[in-house]
């Protein structure tokens, strides 16, 4: 079993493919509030593992044992948001930090306990994939509220879960995944959205509206 550190880099390099974004040395440093230095010491250890591909300069690509450990620590995360959610009665806003410190520890038999428990869920409270347990994680691309078209109806497919005050923000307007919202109006030079939720008008801004990402009415499951 690899140690936090680890795991907690090959979670980050991870996520960073599964966004089709670029992962290097310095965004990975950002992400993780940790020094250049401090990424390449581990770096260093991660290619003697041979968990990650990673040529000086260039970009970091997990191998397929890395990947392995990557999605197992995604699943153990998200499967804890949702029980922590559903079975104590956290908030979506709290369950993330919580979450972060128990994936670590939890065994393999918690694990399948709380997967059966909850009904063997496919996302989280915000709306992202579980991995299933053999490693397979469903990729679905969205496009996000900001870019729906005015008189249009659509589904709140997922949020992005790294600001906690974003997300009781979005909870206040009542954005949440399965929500149905439909465009009004966008305001002109730069002014907000309006937006229908559960029957309300909402004005919301555009930055706030690019975390949401939402699927056309009538497409989904």
């Amino acid at each position: 079993m690899h140690g936090a550190a680890v795991q907690d880099y090959l979670k980050v390099i991870c996520k960073f493919s599964l966004a089709g974004e670029r992962c290097t040395p310095s965004v990975v440093a950002e992400r993780m509030a940790v020094s250049p230095a401090a990424v390449t010491k581990m770096l260093r250890r991660l290619t003697e593992l041979r968990l990650v591909e990673y040529a000086r300069g260039g970009e970091i690509t997990l191998t397929p044992a890395g990947e392995k450990v990557a999605l197992e620590m995604i699943r153990h995360h998200r499967l804890l948001e949702l029980y922590l959610m559903e079975a104590l009665g956290y908030t979506w806003d709290q369950v993330d930090s919580e979450a972060e410190r128990l994936e670590h520890v939890i065994s393999e038999e918690f694990e399948a306990r709380i997967d059966e428990l909850l009904g063997f869920p496919t996302h989280d409270p915000h709306g992202d994939p579980i991995p299933t347990k053999d490693g397979f994680l469903a990729r679905d691309q969205f496009g996000t509220l900001a870019e729906l078209q005015p008189g249009t109806e659509a589904v709140v497919r997922r949020v992005r879960d790294g600001d906690p005050a974003l997300l009781r923000y979005l909870g206040d307007l009542g954005l949440y995944p399965s929500v149905t919202v439909r465009m009004e109006r966008v305001e002109p030079y730069g002014g907000p959205l309006r937006v229908t939720v559960n029957g309300t008008e909402r004005a919301v801004g555009r930055e706030l509206a690019s975390s949401v990402f939402v699927e056309p009415a009538g497409t989904g499951a």
